[in-house]
């Protein structure tokens, strides 16, 4: 009979997801495929190098069309900032003016209150006088009776 801890043992392991070291694997055995070929020593290694070559160019490119995106996505974003804050300075000056406005209007219509005020005084001053001296000829005529 066969013991139990003889058996295989399989474990099964979940990663991240990530393609990185599939692709470091997959060169890895593509370069050692290319070592242990029936080609000569020269001949691999001259294919190592151009594909090497050809690899580095890839990455280059790969880096410059990366940083292009990069500066266009940081332009489009410097303008879009620079739009806003353009709409806020605008925004603002709007704001002074109203308030200016406003002001004026608030001011026009204190002075004619003030003088809507003052006109009923000095009619009111008048209608006093006016009735005091009404009142002192009817005053004189009941003592001349």
């Amino acid at each position: 009979m066969r013991d139990q801890d003889e058996q295989p043992t399989i474990i099964i392991e979940r990663g991240d997801g990530s393609v990185g070291p599939f692709i470091l694997g997959a060169l890895i055995g593509a370069g050692l495929a290319l070592l242990f070929a029936p080609q000569s020593g020269v001949e691999t290694q001259a294919e190592l190098k151009a594909k090497a070559h050809k690899l580095k160019s890839s990455a280059e490119d790969r880096l410059r069309a990366a940083q292009e995106q990069l500066e266009e996505r940081l332009d489009a974003a410097r303008e879009s900032v620079q739009s806003r804050v353009e709409d806020v300075k605008d925004a603002v000056d709007a704001g002074r003016k109203a308030a200016v406005d406003a002001r004026g209007d608030l001011e026009r219509k204190l002075e004619r209150s003030k003088a809507a005020y003052r006109a009923g005084i000095e009619a009111a001053r008048e209608a006093a006088a006016s009735g005091d001296a009404a009142a002192e000829p009817d005053d004189t005529e009941e003592a001349g009776a």
